[in-house]
């Protein structure tokens, strides 16, 4: 059973910064997709960044330029830097492994980190 512990959250000015780390135990397997996920209250979580063991990558369109999406595969951690942080990104940050098909799919979830940004 894979398990994936997020952390890093915080609290941070506008304008700032946050990296957050997730890291991956039990039997994840190599081929795993990684992802970064926010919540808002109320609102469907949504996808945020994506990366392959190879490095490839993918991003929402209102983080690119702002947020890096890294992996360290020797130890099943996966990183997200922010920067230019903004008040609408205050949200639940959420880790996940999965993979694609026609697109992507999470099937494992961490219990999340939060992130506020304030003005």
């Amino acid at each position: 059973q894979v398990q994936l512990v997020e952390s890093g959250g915080g609290l941070v000015q506008a304008g700032g910064s946050l990296r957050l780390s997730c890291v991956a135990s039990g039997s994840l397997s190599s081929s795993a997709v990684m992802a970064w996920y926010r919540q808002v209250p109320e609102k469907a979580r949504e996808f945020v960044a994506t990366i392959t063991r190879d490095d490839s990558i993918d991003y929402a369109d209102f983080v690119k330029g702002r947020f890096t999406i890294t992996r360290v595969n020797a130890n099943n951690t996966v990183y997200l830097q922010m920067t230019s942080l903004k008040p609408e990104d205050t949200a639940v940050y959420y880790c996940a492994a999965g993979y694609f098909s026609d697109k992507y799919y999470p099937v494992r979830w961490g219990q999340g980190t939060q992130v506020t940004v304030s003005t």
